[in-house]
């Protein structure tokens, strides 16, 4: 099958959605989360979407904000996507399984074949599943359980598709991700490290490993952009979030470091990969 990252692909499009006033008066899905700076969060979400279609090349399709879906900038739970197909997810929460409908559709727009959750016993959020290029690990914690890791296995069969326990409040791909197409970087928590080790013990190909300060800077986007000739692309958290991790960051020499800031809207539960979908593919003509 090649070697790992391969199956990482040329990224050709990007999905996000815009910030609602109603994410910003902390009433987020009913979750009581802190108020927001509204005009801050929009200019983060803004500066994130440029970066994707001006820096890494990628066609941006920009949802609009939907004032009954607070968390809707949150797209990253609601689909996992490799090749042409797309797993639209069933998130945990009850108030937010309305925010697939509108990322199925702008999928089927793209051309990609949709996958659905028909399982009422299943739960997945898509922040819960890591792709490494080689295979899925599909963190089982708070809002993703063994029936939502067995849809993700049954749909992308030409891949092995491993769980890992994850403990505390985060995702799996809060406590770590792909630095590189052979690379997983880590935050230094003790949760974070037990889900690399797990990994480790799962895995037939070996990996790299870089371990972060901040359990946060490993929630990154490893990109091959769709360009002839460009180097693979880190979307990360930049120093004015999380500067402790900046130095470490640098030691990822395969790749172009390309910072940008969600530090409002990690008040709302975003990390950097909830915040956007990347597609490996390009849309049917």
């Amino acid at each position: 099958m090649g070697t790992p990252g391969e199956g990482l692909g040329r990224c050709s499009h990007a999905l996000i959605r815009g910030v609602p006033e109603s994410l910003a008066s902390g009433e987020g899905a009913g979750a009581g989360l802190p108020a927001l700076d509204l005009a801050k969060a929009q200019r983060e979400h803004g500066v994130l979407g440029g970066k994707l279609r001006q820096r890494l090349g990628l066609q941006l399709v920009e949802l609009p904000p939907e004032e009954s879906l607070p968390l809707g900038p949150l797209l990253g739970d609601t689909a996992v996507i490799q090749g042409d197909t797309a797993l639209i997810t069933r998130p945990w929460s009850p108030a937010r399984r309305p925010e697939v409908d509108g990322v199925r559709k702008a999928l089927q727009d793209l051309g990609l074949r949709i996958v659905e959750m028909g399982d009422e016993n299943a739960t997945l959020d898509g922040t819960d599943v890591l792709f490494t290029g080689r295979e899925f690990f599909v963190g089982l914690s708070k809002w993703t359980n063994h029936r939502g890791a067995e849809i993700v296995a049954d749909t992308f069969r030409d891949f092995a598709v491993s769980t890992v326990p994850v403990s505390g409040p985060s995702h799996l791909r809060g406590l770590c991700g792909m630095g590189g197409p052979r690379t997983v970087v880590a935050g230094s928590s003790e949760a974070s490290q037990k889900a690399v080790r797990a990994m480790a013990a799962l895995t037939d190909h070996p990996y790299a490993s870089l371990t972060l300060p901040d359990d946060a800077a490993a929630d990154c986007l490893f990109l091959r952009p769709g360009l002839p000739g460009a180097s693979p692309f880190l979307l990360h958290r930049g120093g004015g979030d999380l500067p402790n991790s900046q130095e470490a960051l640098q030691k990822l020499s395969d790749v172009t470091l390309v910072p940008v800031s969600c530090s409002e809207l990690e008040k709302a539960g975003a990390g950097l990969s909830s915040l956007c979908l990347v597609l490996s593919t390009r849309p049917h003509s």
